[in-house]
């Protein structure tokens, strides 16, 4: 307002809260974002039904299904999405942790807002809460090897407790632990596992019980003429990305024909071409033909009376995992193909599971990618079980990766936040008040944990802060036993990388919506489209 006169600098419509409120309201919509996933943490966590515009039902207790599930239109609420999305980029697992503890911090944070303590100095605490908080993670992690399977089927359980594949857990753990310790490689000293190399093929029917992993890769599709064997025993593979059919010219072409021969000559030419492409294959001795691209009808009958198995339109990614898995090479030109570029496996064969015929290739020698076939009575079991699995895998190549594993059932949490506030009290200022009010936000997990198995969170986290304070750094929340006990001898364990990313998220996400003081809104429009222009005549009135 100047001398009367108001000055509009926003778009008329546009909302805006600033200060403490704006502050207020964005704490209270990721507060309610984590409350949401909150029920579904730990071996006796609670499920979700998600029912999206179309009808379609997902039953999961994901953290990062169930948000990524949820329409969220709040911004802040948003942000909390992105720590969910952040926790299964890195590590896999560990969402619903990352996601509760942002939402904490945040309510204690409130709390400190409410004794006008200052925003930066609450962001500058957690910061130095965070790093203090990793630092202690390190110090009381346990070292893990390659070799150490018990251990790691024990990571995988972990992850798995807490699933609907729980029932099933030790055989997911076996199955998990094999598929990543056949596709880890070691590249300059340092183990890597690249899961994108453990495929995953879920088939409705059967039980979870008939899961199984394959020493090779899953394609999934049948092959391309009912002559073709059925099994091919010692297989020698040929991996193609060119087509078996003739090409058709690129740019428009009229042939005229005055004489019937003409086009008897023309189909036996075209006959001896597609002829010739097979007898080229069969040369170097390939039983089985994989194609990025199309056989055509005359390629597919030379290639069974060859007695040669062939598959079409293969997925470019299967085409890669089979690479790694048989040791053939992609070919992009038949004349290049060599006995060399074939792949082997001691089979492949065309089997029928429910309605559908899948090409198993299996008995790789040292395979680099393998595949999961994941079986189960409902299509909604089956999901849940293959979003369970990837946790699993995701944990078992992440500790193989850091080789350092800590302990569950809020046993880390605790240490954590004990070892906080004495940090917090050689810290001094202001910042001591947001580091100790960290280490309360820490010990949401184990009182999490307490409340969702129907046991009194307060004597649960009482009890472990006595257990800890006595040096006894593993002890955890038995949930199944209503009391405290060592969670590494009990199997409860997880990659250390689980919990420095989910406080390092969730310090970042709680940090950024701290310092936003400011919430400008443009008017939107109850369809969500941008507004519409106006039309020359009332554009031309308003003038």
């Amino acid at each position: 307002m100047m001398a009367g006169q108001p000055i509009l600098i926003l778009k008329e419509g546009t909302k805006r809260e600033t200060g403490k409120d704006a502050m207020r309201n964005n704490i209270q919509a990721a507060i309610a974002i984590a409350d949401a996933v909150r029920s579904t943490l730990g071996p006796r966590g609670m499920d979700k039904m998600l029912v999206d515009s179309l009808g379609d039902v997902v039953i999961t207790n994901d953290g990062v299904t169930i948000m990524k599930e949820i329409e969220v239109e709040h911004p802040a609420a948003k942000m909390m999405v992105e720590v969910a999305k952040a926790q299964d980029t890195e590590v896999g697992d560990g969402t619903t942790t990352a996601v509760i503890i942002a939402g904490e911090l945040l309510k204690q944070a409130q709390t400190l807002l409410d004794q006008n303590v200052h925003p930066t100095v609450i962001t500058t605490g957690y910061r130095m809460a965070s790093e203090k908080a990793k630092e202690i993670l390190n110090e009381i992690a346990t070292k893990i090897n390659i070799d150490d399977d018990k251990t790691l089927k024990k990571i995988a359980a972990t992850a798995l407790g807490s699933k609907n594949a729980s029932m099933s857990k030790d055989l997911l753990s076996d199955i998990s632990v094999d598929a990543v310790k056949k596709i880890v490689e070691n590249v300059n000293g340092k183990l890597i596992a690249d899961l994108n190399n453990i495929q995953i093929v879920k088939k409705q029917g059967g039980s979870i019980d008939d899961t199984k992993i394959i020493d090779g890769i899953i394609v999934d599709k049948e092959k391309a003429h009912p002559d073709m064997p059925q099994i091919i025993n010692n297989a020698k593979i040929a991996l193609l990305n060119v087509a078996l059919e003739i090409k058709k010219p690129e740019f428009d072409a009229n042939i005229q024909i005055r004489d019937p021969n003409m086009i008897h000559s023309f189909l036996e030419e075209e006959q001896k071409m597609i002829k010739e492409m097979v007898e080229k294959i069969a040369k170097t001795g390939a039983n089985v033909v994989f194609s990025q691209k199309g056989i055509d009808d005359t390629a597919q009958h030379f290639l069974a009376k060859k007695g040669i198995y062939a598959a079409r339109r293969v997925k470019k990614s299967d085409m890669e995992k089979l690479e790694k898995a048989t040791g053939a090479k992609i070919v992009m030109n038949l004349d290049d193909l060599t006995t060399n570029d074939l792949g082997f496996s001691s089979k492949v064969e065309e089997i029928k599971i429910g309605d559908d015929h899948l090409t198993f290739v299996t008995g790789c020698k040292n395979p680099k990618a393998v595949s999961i076939l994941v079986r189960g009575g409902t299509e909604h079991v089956v999901d849940e079980i293959e979003r369970s699995l990837q946790d699993s895998l995701h944990v078992v190549a992440k500790a193989l990766e850091d080789g350092k594993i800590v302990t569950g059932a809020g046993a880390a949490a605790t240490e954590i936040a004990i070892k906080l506030r004495e940090y917090a009290s050689s810290v001094g200022g202001r910042e001591q008040l947001a580091i100790e009010k960290f280490a309360d936000a820490i010990e949401i997990i184990p009182r999490t944990l307490s409340e969702n198995a129907g046991l009194d969170p307060i004597d649960m986290v009482i009890q472990l802060r006595k257990a800890h304070k006595e040096g006894k750094k593993n002890f955890g929340i038995d949930i199944f036993e209503g009391k405290i006990d060592d969670m590494y001898n009990r199997g409860v364990i997880e990659p250390i990388r689980v919990g420095q990313q989910a406080i390092s998220s969730a310090t970042e996400a709680s940090v950024m919506i701290l310092r936003i003081d400011d919430v400008i809104a443009s008017k939107g429009t109850s369809s969500g489209k941008p507004p519409e222009k106006k039309s020359d005549e009332s554009e031309s009135s308003s003038d």
